[in-house]
């Protein structure tokens, strides 16, 4: 029986298909946790991980194996799988938004360019990821970089674009925002 060429070691990433779009991978959180058997305690590795395209587009996602290497790479994986595209005016977000998973709070307010990404721990994570330049950030609650991570993903999920909102209102969008013209004159001459 013959068999090919067997693939071991460092030769496969070099095999990846690095055609698609490249993707910004941050781990938020790595936790050694164990599991207690009738002969022993069994260790792997518990990673959250961050998948963002820096262009609007965010994906968080948790991976669990014995060894760092391969649960980065399950994480990776679920992260690619629940990509989503988040509104997004210019570098920052149409409006304020609370975000909240379990006990954690995420407040993200929209800030003037140039302002920077003001925010610490996972939120940090998952708005460099996405592509946010200029946002104003605060935790509330938990602390816990999972439930931080989740509650930003839903306050990303609440956002709507300005348009959507004045067409519910039945209103015009200038009326309703009225600096939004300059923001997407100068989105557009930036692409």
């Amino acid at each position: 029986m013959a068999r090919g060429p067997r693939i071991v070691g460092r030769r496969q990433s070099a095999l990846r298909n690095t055609d698609g779009p490249q993707l910004d991978v941050r781990v938020i959180r790595s936790n050694k946790v164990f599991k207690t058997h009738k002969g022993g305690k069994t260790a792997s590795w518990s990673i959250l991980v961050v998948v963002g395209d820096n262009k609007g587009s965010l994906g968080v996602g948790m991976g669990k194996a014995r060894g760092i290497p391969d649960a980065i790479r399950k994480g990776e994986e679920a992260a690619r799988k629940a990509m989503f595209k988040i509104e997004m005016i210019g570098e920052t977000i149409p409006h304020e938004v609370v975000g909240r998973h379990g006990s954690a709070q995420v407040v993200l307010r929209p800030a003037s360019p140039g302002t920077g990404v003001k925010a610490g721990s996972a939120v940090r994570q998952c708005l460099e990821a996405a592509g946010v330049h200029s946002v104003l950030a605060k935790c509330l609650g938990s602390r816990n970089p999972l439930n931080i991570a989740y509650a930003t993903l839903d306050a990303f999920n609440q956002l709507s674009a300005p348009e959507k909102a004045a067409t519910r209102r039945g209103s015009d969008v200038n009326e309703l925002v009225p600096w939004l013209a300059k923001a997407r004159k100068e989105e557009a001459d930036h692409a």
